[in-house]
């Protein structure tokens, strides 16, 4: 299963509208995880087929989208990425959480159940 590629624009649609909010809005129905990657970081791409599995098997209770920080420079310096992979877990309601480095399947399928209360 192909996640979705964000682009700046679909970004402020699906996940947060830094242009227009002051205070983190979420603007998804589902939580979420957004995969902040570049194609030439090879444990961006050791995380990879471990992100299509998750969403394989979580289906429709949760989104992961991936940003591509080379193409998306701007939303890169907005959320601070100064190392990929990071990852931003995004419960349904609180504020996001952000984890750097690649993450073994068992902390992403914790951290699922814990930050984003999806089981």
């Amino acid at each position: 299963m192909k996640l979705e590629h964000l682009t700046n624009e679909t970004f402020k649609e699906k996940i947060f509208n830094y242009e227009t909010q002051k205070e983190w809005k979420f603007e998804g129905k589902i939580p979420a995880i957004v995969d902040f990657y570049a194609d030439w970081c090879a444990p961006c791409k050791m995380i990879a087929p471990i992100l299509e599995e998750l969403k394989t098997e979580y289906g429709d209770k949760l989104d992961i989208y991936k940003v591509n920080t080379e193409e998306q420079r701007e939303l890169a310096s907005v959320f601070g990425i100064q190392s990929i992979p990071s990852l931003l877990f995004i419960p349904t309601d609180g504020q996001p959480q952000m984890a750097m480095g690649a993450l073994p399947k068992e902390t992403f399928r914790q951290a699922i159940s814990e930050v984003l209360n999806v089981n």
